[in-house]
């Protein structure tokens, strides 16, 4: 975690698309400058994605690959303020690539057949490519595959890095993840759900979000009727079963966005279909689906903390660095299902902070206590062994601190009481709305490198972040810390109370008309300021159904005297940027004429693409004659 420092010119705030707009600025000149922190090598290039909004700041995430290969472990984030300045940067990576060889000694083929011994059965093979994997020692060049099927556990969707050299198994990273708990029919009572009419038939299908829906997990077929009057009360009725789900699936998408200020569950207003009727007493999300099981009764585990968990996986897994590692992704849902329960405050499932407190799933009530964890036979305190524990079971530490941000040691509105691990001293809690922004803005500036040691730092910076002017949020997260033994770490914020707002910037923009899939031109000039803000040019793309080339090229013509001071990306129109000219103080020669290669072949063709210029030195202006897009 690097902190970065600027100056404090108080501006008028920027409405919120422009607020974005120079996030992006900030952290694409950022990156451009190769920080040290980013543990750069050559060959290296850095994939920008959508800009992230929370509350006052902007969260910018960023793939890496090298030699055209993603590498693994290497994603950062940039956090900026609203107004472009750059305040901290978090980097997975621990030390640079160097000179790595990208052609494997072992054949796709071979890698497939390692990689599907990891599973009990298999399915099928979703796909294989070459990557870099910096996540278990030296960076190794992999195959990667991901494969369904089953393995101990049961459903597996497991994508497993096979060196390319000598054939280990480098990774495996499990994309189910699952938890037992409660709820079904008769839990939420009578309830209210957005559904969708077509002609006479109504579905439970939200109306606003279409990809979220409820189904009958035999045939996947989505809940239907003419009289918009759903389930009988019994657990045991797999449509009863979905009304719990679609309801606490609608607080939940309520709750984000009242509360966290977030776009649907994977922050571009979308979410996954919830199937009941898995055959387990379980439930679990893949990257694709929530599926819900039943309990010991066979009714359907639809309950508020149980849906929300699950839900909550999927928005763990749709920001920066994916799904929490170290052993925090279950405390991570059970955080985002305690919000999701307190939001809905349902009176037939009271707001708590328990876990699979309503069915009794195998006979022993609650599965998870997150005010006292020992209770279900877990771990309070944070110790040496957390990381390697069973990953349910060592969501109680983080579940136990979560409690204590949220309610404290003594509470007073009737929620239990809760011990310190270490230290002396009552903690009197922020609430659970304010605890769980600071755990979503945390979720921001995750990497893969996720752990409990850095959810300390990445929260205390959150707080920070959040309440620049008052450190009573931040010192709160920090005795939570500390009271369930969790250690200060080096990056660690301090807080000092201070209120500032750097300067402003503004980006111009042109378009051209609708195409094709053949090469379009915009000819619309477009001035570039003297080391200003990044300008644009668009092209839009319609009727070209398909995908880009791994070979798509941007011929650009730029009048400039001084083309060193000139870079350029090309963003595609899912915000994804791709780096096509440096800037360099050396080079003085006029005029950019040229034609850039990229790989743009995991976008779709189809969309706005801005071809995006900043003059980042002083003394020379230019302008954008022109420039053609291939895709």
């Amino acid at each position: 975690m690097v902190a970065i420092a600027g100056p404090a010119t108080a501006k008028k705030p920027l409405d919120p698309a422009a607020a974005r707009v120079a996030a992006a600025d900030a952290a694409s000149a950022l990156v451009a400058d190769r920080p040290a922190a980013l543990q750069a090598s050559d060959g290296e290039a850095f994939v920008q994605h959508q800009v992230i909004t929370s509350e006052n700041l902007q969260y910018v995430p960023f793939d890496r690959t090298y030699k055209g290969l993603p590498v693994i472990g290497g994603d950062f984030v940039v956090v900026t303020d609203n107004y472009g300045q750059a305040k901290y940067t978090s980097v997975a990576q621990n030390e640079p690539i160097g000179a790595l060889s990208v052609t494997p000694k072992l054949s796709a083929a071979d890698s497939v057949a390692i990689a599907k011994a990891e599973l009990k059965t298999v399915k099928n093979v979703e796909g294989t490519k070459l990557v870099v994997v910096t996540t278990t020692g030296d960076p190794t060049l992999a195959w990667e595959s991901t494969i369904n099927g089953t393995g101990a556990e049961g459903v597996s969707r497991l994508t497993v890095d096979v060196d390319a050299a000598d054939g280990s198994v480098l990774r495996t990273y499990e994309h189910v993840t699952d938890v037992a708990g409660t709820g079904t029919g008769w839990i939420n009572g009578a309830v209210s759900l957005d559904t969708t009419l077509s002609g006479s038939t109504y579905t439970m299908r939200d109306p606003s979000m279409t990809t979220l829906s409820c189904q009958n997990a035999t045939g996947n077929a989505i809940f239907s009727g003419t009289d918009n009057v759903w389930g009988n009360g019994t657990g045991t009725n797999r449509e009863t079963g979905c009304v719990d789900a679609f309801y606490v699936a609608q607080k939940q998408k309520a709750m984000l966005s009242s509360w966290l200020g977030r776009n649907g569950f994977n922050g571009s207003g979308g979410g996954w279909p919830i199937r009941v009727g898995l055959a387990d007493q379980n439930a679990y999300y893949d990257g694709t689906q929530i599926q819900i099981g039943y309990n010991t009764s066979s009714q359907w585990i639809a309950s508020a903390d149980v849906v929300g968990h699950e839900l909550g996986h999927g928005i763990d897994d749709t920001t920066p660095g994916g799904i929490s590692n170290g052993n925090t992704q279950e405390f991570v849902a059970d955080t985002i299902g305690a919000a999701t329960e307190w939001y809905a405050n349902n009176p037939n499932d009271a707001p708590d902070y328990q876990v699979g407190e309503e069915v009794n799933l195998v006979g022993s009530g609650p599965i998870r206590y997150m005010y006292n964890p020992s209770l279900a036979g877990d771990d309070n305190c944070y110790s040496s062994s957390t990381p390697s524990d069973e990953v349910h079971a060592a969501a109680g530490p983080g579940n136990h601190w979560f409690y204590l941000l949220a309610e404290g040691t003594n509470p007073t509105n009737g929620q239990p009481a809760s011990t310190r691990c270490t230290g002396s001293g009552a903690i009197t809690g922020v609430g659970i709305q304010t605890a769980i922004k600071v755990m979503y803005n945390a979720m921001l500036i995750k990497t893969s490198s996720s752990s409990y040691l850095k959810y300390r730092t990445w929260t205390l910076t959150a707080a920070k972040n959040l309440y620049p002017s008052d450190c009573t949020v931040f010192n709160t997260v920090k005795a939570a810390w500390d009271a369930v033994s969790v250690p200060a770490q080096t990056a660690d914020p301090t807080c000092t109370a201070s209120t500032s707002s750097p300067t402003a910037s503004t980006s111009p923009s042109t378009t051209t008309s609708p195409s094709t899939c053949a090469a379009v031109t915009n000819g619309t000039a477009v001035s570039i300021p003297d080391a200003g803000s990044a300008v644009y040019s668009d092209i839009v793309i319609s009727g070209c159904a398909r995908s880009a080339s791994s070979t798509s090229t941007v011929a650009v013509n730029i009048t400039h005297t001084y083309r060193g001071d000139v870079k350029i990306d090309l963003v595609a129109p899912d915000g994804s940027t791709y780096a096509l000219k440096a800037s360099s103080s050396s080079d003085s020669t006029d005029n950019v004429v040229a034609t850039y290669t990229a790989n743009l072949s995991s976008e779709a063709a189809n969309g706005t693409w801005r071809l995006k210029v900043q003059d980042v030195y002083s003394g020379d202006t230019g302008t954008i004659n022109s420039w053609t897009l291939t895709l």
